[in-house]
């Protein structure tokens, strides 16, 4: 029953997460943040299972999970003429996954607490820039290549 637990609870804070993105119009959106968070709890319980009774490190996975992770965020950073987009996506794909072994590891309250942060981060601070820095370089706006 508590495995159940973590995955729904995963899958609630990813979509959380993921319908901010989805409103904000960003293509790694509601099912991707779902998906990311929920197969990072699932991963996590996995490793949990497969260590019951051995020596085996449980955090073996949890590692692979971050760097496996790295593969989606580069995706999602975009390199044009115009410069660089998508950092701020990369970063989300990233903490929600860290969100997803938090479920996966039964550490609701880090879980809470981090869903809650991130929202008044993309929320929150998404405000700010534009109230306070309106027409100067924001992360999700193109960053000038500098000529050499």
């Amino acid at each position: 029953m508590a495995e159940i637990i973590r995955i729904i609870l995963a899958i609630v804070f990813g979509g959380a997460i993921g319908l901010e993105r989805q409103i904000s119009g960003k293509a790694a959106g509601l099912r991707t943040n779902i998906l990311i968070c929920f197969g990072a709890a699932v991963f996590t319980i996995v490793s949990r299972r497969m260590a019951e009774g051995t020596s085996d490190s449980v955090t073996r996975i949890a590692a692979q999970i971050v760097t496996g992770i790295g593969f989606l965020g580069a995706g999602a950073i975009i390199r044009d003429r115009a410069g660089v987009h998508g950092m701020t996506s990369a970063a989300t794909i990233w903490l929600v996954a860290s969100i997803g072994v938090a479920c996966g590891a039964g550490l609701y309250e880090l879980a809470v607490l981090s869903t809650f942060l991130a929202l008044v981060v993309l929320v929150g601070l998404k405000q700010i820039e534009q109230k306070f820095f309106a027409g100067h370089q924001q992360d999700n706006q193109p960053m000038k290549e500098k000529k050499t």
